[in-house]
């Protein structure tokens, strides 16, 4: 196959493009707030010329982004081609807060932002810069990237690759940008019907490689979790506010912790940090239902918590390598204490028992059946409930990064809505700082200010009983 013309999305990068639809845009992406500094002009604005300068000169990094969306001719497989049109002014956006250019109207325009679909006609990614903060004094980024695209852990590092450790770091001069060729539909089905015929071939051989002895016990534990997680994926969670059929419109809301007061509170009562967030959010799902009239205590509650599977040489490799846990989330347990020690022995359980390896080898045998089995899971995800809220957790660098100079001082999460799921819970950790974002369906969640005040309750009652 000429693959130095284009690249074909694996399964799972294209199932998150067939997820996509009218009210379900899937970009991943976050906020940053920065301090204007050697970025501000005269007049009180950004100067936009040097942050496109600045961007431009690094894209050589990520090839990525200047490639565009195409399909084959005979399967519809998505691929990616260098796009000839593409310009830079397109992708790095500008636009202006009105005064006095304060934090709810940032999280108004964020929402809006986030529920318009990126162009498939070009590269899957937008940066806006968004002058007019606290009277000019600093400004934001609202960043989108298609999930097709990247993953958490990718999306930090290409995070890393567009902005610079140092706020005194020189402009790049990378080559200039020749597309290469677009592949002719002849080409495109030549190569089909020649994948067609290798396909039985790889497939056997693929299947050879994982049941060779060696990994005997590795397939027998894979193979365990993934019966277990399809068996419970297909009896639905229980009905909620939640999970109900989303509109096109996008509220957004922010908390940020310090990280040290997390790492203290899991030191003093034990399990990990994401143990404490999944707490946390259990606690705060309580309060949130109880307001809502919902009878907790009769309540299958669960929480998908995606789960990285990229391997270390995978580092610095775009797409998707994600699996899941799914947890039972106590929110039928009064008890702060009671709930972090349920969530510890639920996420102790789903280690042992390699769940999320078992979602990798599902989501692996598409390697050889092509994209069918994910496109079902796509369309069960958007029709059926096996969970009713999404918390995803992404580490990012400990350091501050800058942008020409200007230093990022905070950074939100922006998370993708499925169908049935009016909010989502995403996290992020940066420069000693535990932010979150919280994404939702306007009309779902008219309440969302609410559900962030009651996050906030539910980790200042674990700091106060581990008293720290």
């Amino acid at each position: 196959m000429a693959s130095y013309r284009y690249e074909l999305l694996s399964p799972q990068d294209a199932a998150f493009l067939a997820a996509e639809g009218p009210t379900t845009p899937m970009h991943i992406g976050a906020a940053f707030v920065a301090d204007a500094g050697p970025l501000a002009t005269p007049e009180g604005g950004i100067d936009i010329a040097r942050v496109r300068e600045f961007i431009g000169a690094r894209l050589h990094r990520i090839p990525r982004y200047r490639q565009r969306v195409a399909y084959t001719p005979l399967r519809r497989r998505p691929l990616w081609i260098d796009d000839r049109h593409f310009k830079v002014e397109f992708h790095v956006r500008h636009t202006a807060l009105p005064r006095p250019g304060d934090a709810d109207q940032l999280k108004r325009l964020i929402g809006r932002v986030c529920a318009q679909p990126l162009d498939r006609g070009h590269p899957l990614w937008e940066l806006w810069v968004v002058e007019g903060l606290e009277e000019g004094r600093r400004f934001a980024l609202i960043s989108k990237v298609h999930h097709c695209m990247v993953d958490g852990v990718s999306s930090t590092e290409l995070l890393t690759l567009l902005m610079s450790a140092r706020p005194d770091e020189a402009l790049e001069s990378g080559p200039p940008f020749v597309p290469r060729p677009e592949p002719s539909a002849a080409e495109l089905a030549r190569d089909e019907l020649a994948s067609f015929a290798r396909g039985a071939l790889d497939a056997a051989q693929s299947l050879r490689e994982l049941f060779a002895p060696e990994r005997r016990t590795e397939l027998g534990q894979a193979l365990r979790a993934a019966g277990q997680l399809a068996a419970r994926s297909l009896l639905p969670a229980s009905h909620t506010p939640l999970n109900r059929e989303i509109g096109p419109h996008r509220r957004f809301e922010t908390l940020a912790l310090d990280l040290s007061l997390v790492k203290a509170i899991k030191d003093k009562l034990g399990g990990t940090l994401n143990d404490v967030v999944l707490a946390a959010v259990s606690g705060a799902m309580r309060r949130f239902l109880q307001r809502r009239l919902v009878d907790v205590g009769s309540l299958d509650f669960r929480i998908s918590a995606p789960v990285s599977v990229r391997t270390t040489s995978e580092k610095g490799v775009l797409g998707n390598r994600v699996s899941a846990w799914i947890v039972r989330a106590p929110v039928g347990e009064a008890d702060p204490l009671r709930r972090l020690d349920a969530i510890r022995v639920a996420t102790r359980r789903l280690k042992e028992s390699n769940q999320a390896l078992g979602a990798d080898l599902l989501s692996a045998v598409t390697e050889w059946t092509g994209t069918t089995l994910l496109s079902l899971g796509t369309a069960f995800q958007n029709l059926g409930r096996p969970q009713n809220l999404i918390v995803t957790n992404v580490p990012g660098p400990q350091l501050r990064l800058y942008l020409v100079g200007a230093p990022l001082i905070e950074a939100y999460p922006i998370g993708p809505l499925f169908q049935n799921q009016a909010v989502i819970v995403a996290l992020f950790s940066y420069d000693g700082r535990l932010f979150f974002g919280l994404n939702a369906d306007a009309e779902s969640m008219p309440d969302l200010a609410d559900l962030r005040a009651d996050l906030e309750r539910a980790f200042d009652e674990l700091a106060a009983l581990a008293a720290v």
